[in-house]
């Protein structure tokens, strides 16, 4: 079939498989670093506890098989090994078959992390990553040249990731119709980057061109994709534009340099195509299926981006092969942190000896500038700015890593900046306050150093010790 290839994309194919092997990389190693604290056997959310309850066919997993510390340990290297060499082009060494079987390998590994990841992989990137990891599989190496229909699926994860964040603004808070939302969200995002600061502090009717900019971006640009080229390269071009003005905006994990590999897929760029054989008919078979079955599981996708009760970041089948996605379709208006303290005296009072664990990420001490993390996740950063906006998100968690604290638990401590208290000498007693948090003006920041400025709002969780961390736990959840 000479219309099933697009030969005058396969600089596109091998820029955007180099792009998202090392988007995999990122992933794999987040996981690998971070999973014992989070879903290990001594975890905050232990993974053997989940597939007890959860059915491998609600949530398929190797896991589901056995469950061991070495096991997920040896899973996310293997997919680091894997994606590195994805990352170096063994797939193009490879025959036909073998390359896919290869990229096959990442995404089931990653699939198994994902569906037994709970509350710590419920992010809208973790889908995002799986779907379009899925059609890699199918776009072939140097043996064949790029199918035209994979292509097109690419793209059309794209427009749903555009055109759903944009539906879930206009459909949501009010302020970005009014186009007065980044008068806010530079503060109050989950996880501010070293310029956020600088970004709240541009003129608002900047900031109301940039949310217009914005609507376009998402709304209108979308459709670009699917002309001529080479409009639909121009149109991939603004959406990798603004995704790079988020990128230096904030921390979101893979979501911005996910959303840029996709738009590198649509881009053609200018270079003669390497002559290659016809498409073996096997091949073409399995595409054309596979093709079959994400427009067959798009219906319910599509559905919900019409509807106007659109949700954000949800998956319609285990294998989150095709998926919704959106993002901040409300903006708080002020910023709120849960600040965790501890204290080695035996009797805990207000003017007690309250020392502050300090997170890697997400605000703490006033003085500390915000650091770059993305595209790595920190996990547990991210779950403390939900924590804050409301103590149900902590209820499940939240009790658990206070006893990893109390206990001075080393995997738990490595998800921390710094410990105030050594290695031999746990806290007595950790406790957690709410503060209100906001950026300090120009004049206050010469003055003071600190870009942030903090004041108490309420008590959190009560000074808790070891053995009523589990009461006093479940209380903090349901407080507030």
């Amino acid at each position: 079939m000479g219309w099933f290839t697009a030969p005058e994309y396969w600089l596109s194919r091998l820029v955007f498989q180099r792009a998202l092997a090392a988007v995999y990389l990122v992933a794999f190693l987040t996981a690998a670093l971070q999973f014992r604290a989070l879903l290990g056997e001594r975890g905050m959310l232990p993974i053997p506890r989940f597939v007890r309850r959860v059915p491998f066919k609600r949530a398929p997993s190797l896991f589901h098989l056995r469950y061991s510390d070495p096991l997920f340990a040896a899973v996310a290297w293997t997919g680091c090994a894997v994606s590195a060499a994805l990352l170096a082009g063994l797939d193009s060494w490879l025959p036909l078959w073998g390359g896919m079987l290869l990229w096959l390998v990442p995404w089931a590994l990653y699939l198994s992390i994902v569906n037994v990841g709970q509350t710590w992989y419920g992010f809208g990137w973790e889908s995002l990553l799986l779907e379009t990891g899925f059609l890699a599989v199918f776009l072939g190496n140097d043996e064949v040249a790029p199918p035209v229909v994979v292509l097109f699926l690419l793209r059309w994860i794209l427009f749903r990731v555009e055109f759903g964040a944009g539906l879930i603004k206009l459909r949501g808070d009010e302020c970005w119709r009014k186009l007065t939302c980044l008068h806010h969200h530079h503060e109050t995002q989950p996880m501010p980057g070293p310029l956020s600061w600088f970004f709240h502090r541009l003129p608002g009717p900047l900031h109301k061109a940039e949310v217009a900019a914005n609507h376009v971006t998402q709304l209108v640009v979308p459709f670009l994709l699917f002309t001529p080229q080479p409009i639909a390269t121009a149109g991939a071009a603004l959406m990798i534009l603004t995704q790079l003005w988020l990128v230096l905006s904030g921390n979101f994990a893979w979501l911005n340099w996910l959303t840029i590999v996709l738009a590198l897929s649509a881009v053609r760029f200018p270079a003669h195509p390497p002559s290659v054989p016809a498409a073996p008919l096997w091949y073409e078979v399995v595409v054309l299926a596979v093709t079959a079955l994400v427009v067959v599981l798009s219906y319910r996708p599509v559905v919900n981006l019409v509807s106007r009760r659109q949700v954000m970041n949800r998956s319609f089948d285990p294998l989150h092969l095709v998926n919704t996605y959106g993002a901040f379709g409300s903006i708080s208006r002020i910023r709120y942190e849960v600040v965790v303290e501890g204290t080695l005296d035996d009797a805990p009072r207000e003017d007690s000896d309250w020392r502050e664990y300090e997170f890697k990420g997400k605000p703490g001490d006033p003085r500390h500038w915000p650091r770059q993390f993305a595209p790595y996740h920190l996990r547990l950063d991210w779950m403390m700015w939900f924590a804050a906006l409301s103590p149900a998100y902590a209820g499940a968690w939240f009790g658990a890593m206070v006893e990893r604290l109390l206990e001075n638990d080393r995997d738990t401590l490595r998800l921390l900046r710094r410990s105030p208290f050594p290695a031999d000498r746990p806290p007595r007693f950790v406790r957690a306050l709410l503060f209100r948090y906001r950026y300090t003006t120009w004049s206050e920041l010469r003055a003071t150093g600190a870009c942030w400025e903090r004041v108490y709002v309420r008590e959190f969780l009560p000074p808790t010790r070891l053995d009523r961390v589990a009461r006093t736990g479940r209380d903090a959840g349901a407080s507030g």
